[in-house]
């Protein structure tokens, strides 16, 4: 397991904003850029970089179609995160 890669995962998780983004995710299956602005209140520059860091992270798969970007969850990177806290306890 790259440490490496579970911290910059777990630093992109580290904020309110970003977790809601995640569990709308993981509820939904995807979710387009477009509507996290709705979803977090936040401007558009706020949101793109809150999509950015989760996207560099791993955390997040994004597809472009056309001028649409699809958000989904990386459920690998996820499954790697859950595992090093699993084992901490």
């Amino acid at each position: 397991m790259d440490l490496g890669i579970i911290e910059k995962a777990a630093n992109a998780v580290a904020d309110k904003h970003r977790l809601s983004i995640i569990m709308e995710i993981a509820q939904k299956g995807s979710i387009v850029c477009g509507d996290v602005c709705c979803l977090c209140s936040l401007s558009q520059p706020a949101v793109s970089h809150h999509v950015k860091i989760l996207v560099e992270s791993g955390i997040l798969n994004s597809v472009k179609n056309g001028r649409i970007v699809e958000l989904t969850l990386n459920k690998e990177m996820m499954k790697q995160l859950s595992l090093f806290f699993l084992q901490l306890s």
